[in-house]
Formats: structure tokens, sequence, C-alpha cells
């Protein structure tokens, strides 16, 4: 963005971080009509600094969102689910995923995918809330593939979490990671992904409680 823009408009991301809220609670109240916004020729929405000053401001004051003069949809929402992709190659540990991830009895979507290519394909398919991936797969490595996903649209709004049998050391020497995305050795860290989940959901319903 040229200065001009960058000082009129932010990111989704900067927005989230001035509002305390989640990258996807933004999108939705962007959707609605509480801020204003547009987008790039890439797809990035950009999203109007003065409108989101407003909105800071009105949460801090304790005001009720909805009883703004703007167009927000008030009918009443259906329990949006949250869609988890895993990309693993190893098929016993991707059943595995599957499994308890399910056994939670939350509301998630879960879809798989044995390898990073299948992983990329799915990413835009469903667009995913948490995607859960390994590192270390033939071909299409998961650490190219969680780099891609990050210069692409699709990382708005995308929560992404490695879990893998690398070393410390081996991580290190792959590069830098975006710093917001979390990263686990196996054994699968079962009851962290179970936090992220409830945290995400949590997000929701509390933005359900807002908007």
């Amino acid at each position: 963005m040229n200065d001009k823009v960058s000082n009129t408009y932010c990111t989704t991301r900067e927005a989230a971080k001035t509002l305390g809220v989640s990258v996807r609670t933004v999108q939705v109240w962007v959707e609605k009509g509480l801020l204003r916004a547009w987008k790039t020729e890439g797809g990035h929405r950009r999203v109007e600094r003065e409108s989101v000053m407003q909105i800071r401001d009105l949460r801090l004051q304790g005001e009720d969102l909805r009883a703004l003069p703007l167009p927000i949809d008030r009918t009443p929402a259906i329990e949006e689910r949250l869609k988890v992709l895993v990309v693993e190659d190893n098929n016993t540990l991707l059943r595995l995923y599957r499994l308890r991830l399910e056994s939670w009895k939350l509301p998630i979507d879960v879809v798989t995918a044995p390898n990073a290519i299948e992983g990329l394909l799915l990413v835009g398919r469903v667009s995913p809330d948490l995607l859960v991936t390994d590192l270390n797969m033939p071909g299409l490595d998961g650490m190219t593939m969680v780099r891609t996903i990050s210069h692409s649209p699709f990382r708005e709004g995308m929560e992404i979490v490695v879990v893998t049998g690398l070393s410390h050391e081996e991580i290190e020497e792959l590069g830098p990671f975006p710093a917001d995305i979390k990263i686990f050795q196996k054994p699968i860290p079962f009851q962290e992904l179970k936090q992220i989940c409830e945290e995400l959901l949590r997000q929701r319903r509390s933005f359900g409680q807002h908007a």
C-alpha cells in the first residue's frame, strides 16, 4: 500500500489487534456493515481506519453495537460450525486426528488431506478456520505450503498450527515462521488443539452477543 492508502486503511489483522477481537470477527463486521472496507485486486480486505477507531471507542464505552444505525443483518444466526483442515501424510495419525476431534462434541467439521498439495487445494475449496499441518511430508513439504498460504488471501481469518516430529534444531533450519503460527512437537497435543478450537468458538459467540 502507498502511504496515503496505508494511513487511511489497514489490514484485517491490524483492525483485529486494535479492536481486541479475532480476524474472523473483523471479517464478519465488515460483511454486516459495522466496518467500512474494500478489497484489493488480490482479494485482500482493507478496512477504513476511521471506522475501526469508531468501533473501538464504542466498545470501550460499553455501547451496544446492535443499537448502531448501520446495515446490520438482524436475522437470527444459525450456529456457525468451525471448519478444521488437518494435513498429515501418516494415515494412522490422520484417522486419529479425526476420531479425537470429533469426540469433543464441539460444532466442528473436520476435513483431512494426506499431503500438502491436496491441503492447498482444500484451503481454496473449504476456507478452513483452523489449519493443522505436519511439516515433513513427501513432495511439497508443509513449510512450503504454510508459506504459500501466508502470502495468499486465504490466510485472512485462518488460524495455523504446526504439529511436527522435527526437533527444535531442525525446525530452526527451515527458516523463520510467521509470528502468529503456533508450533508443537509430536505426540499430537490434543489438549492444546481443543483449547484453540474452544477459543475460536468463544470468539464467535462473543461476536454474536455484540453484533
